[in-house]
């Protein structure tokens, strides 16, 4: 399967307008407990999420994952951090791409594969605000070129 294929549970939209994605990465995450029923259920937010290399692991911070409500004592804190599962190579690929100024570590979506949770992160370069600004523009003249064609096939 392609990268970005499955049951898609959330997805950050924020990053897109706030970043350039260079290159994604797909990576397990290392849950505990009743965290996959949680995410299953939707219950997950990416919004502030980031990710970072420390001690030679991929960390993901700002996840939030809601309690499971059948839980009970085995519900873990919502906004822990969790390890991402890449390779070596990727690791230090992306340690050295991230030195650079600029570059962050971004996830992007979190969706369900062959019944395993997997996070498709991106290596993001910041976006200043002429850029959101054209980005925006670029959206909206798409929009009224579809809507253009739309109109035109109705006739």
């Amino acid at each position: 399967m392609p990268k970005g294929v499955g049951k898609v549970v959330a997805q950050n939209k924020k990053a897109y307008h706030d970043y350039f994605i260079e290159e994604t990465y797909e990576a397990g995450i290392v849950l505990q407990g009743t965290e996959i029923k949680s995410i299953r259920a939707g219950k997950v937010n990416l919004k502030d999420a980031y990710a970072r290399i420390q001690n030679g692991e991929a960390i993901l911070f700002g996840m939030h994952v809601s309690p499971y409500e059948q839980g009970n004592i085995f519900n873990h804190d919502p906004l822990r951090t969790r390890k991402l599962l890449l390779h070596k190579r990727e690791i230090n690929k992306l340690l050295g791409e991230t030195k650079e100024a600029g570059y962050a570590l971004v996830p992007l979506k979190l969706y369900l594969k062959n019944g395993f949770c997997k996070v498709l992160v991106g290596l993001a370069k910041g976006k200043k605000n002429y850029d959101k600004r054209e980005a925006l523009k670029q959206k909206e003249a798409k929009r009224e070129i579809e809507r253009a064609f739309r109109d035109r096939q109705k006739m």
